[in-house]
C-alpha cells in the first residue's frame, strides 16, 4: 500500500482549514485516511504557533514506514526541522514572460537611440 502524508481540506467556502493526514495514495483528497497527524490553518498569521500543529513522533513513524510527503507537507516538515531541506530549482518559473522580454528589448532600443543622439 503506497502511503502519503498530505493535506485533507476542511472548512467552508473561502475559509480553508486542513488536516495533515496519513492516507493511502489511492484514496481521494478529502476521503478516507488512516491517521490524523496534525492541522494547518492558512488564515492565521505566518508567525502564529497555531498555524501548523503536528504530532512529530507519528509523522516520523509514518516516514519510517515509507510514507511519501506531498510538496506542501514536506515544506512544513522542513520548517519544523523534521526533514532535511531539499534543494529545489525551477528556472522556468523565475524567467520573465514574452511580454516582459519584449518590453525590456524596446526599452534597451530606446536607450541606445537616445545615447546615439
Amino acid at each position: 500500500m503506497a502511503m502519503k502524508i498530505r493535506l485533507a481540506r476542511g472548512g467552508s467556502k473561502k475559509r480553508p482549514f486542513y488536516r495533515i493526514v496519513a492516507a493511502d495514495s489511492r484514496m481521494p483528497r478529502d476521503g478516507r485516511f488512516i491517521e490524523k497527524l496534525g492541522t494547518y490553518n492558512p488564515l492565521l498569521p505566518k508567525d502564529s504557533e497555531e498555524r501548523v500543529k503536528m504530532d512529530i513522533e507519528r509523522v516520523q513513524y509514518w516516514l519510517g514506514q515509507g510514507a511519501q510527503t506531498t510538496d506542501r507537507v514536506s515544506r512544513m516538515l522542513e520548517a519544523a526541522g523534521v526533514v532535511a531541506k531539499k534543494e529545489r530549482s525551477n528556472p522556468v518559473k523565475g524567467a520573465p514572460g514574452k511580454k516582459a522580454v519584449e518590453r525590456a528589448e524596446e526599452k534597451a532600443a530606446k536607450a541606445a537611440d537616445a545615447s546615439e543622439e
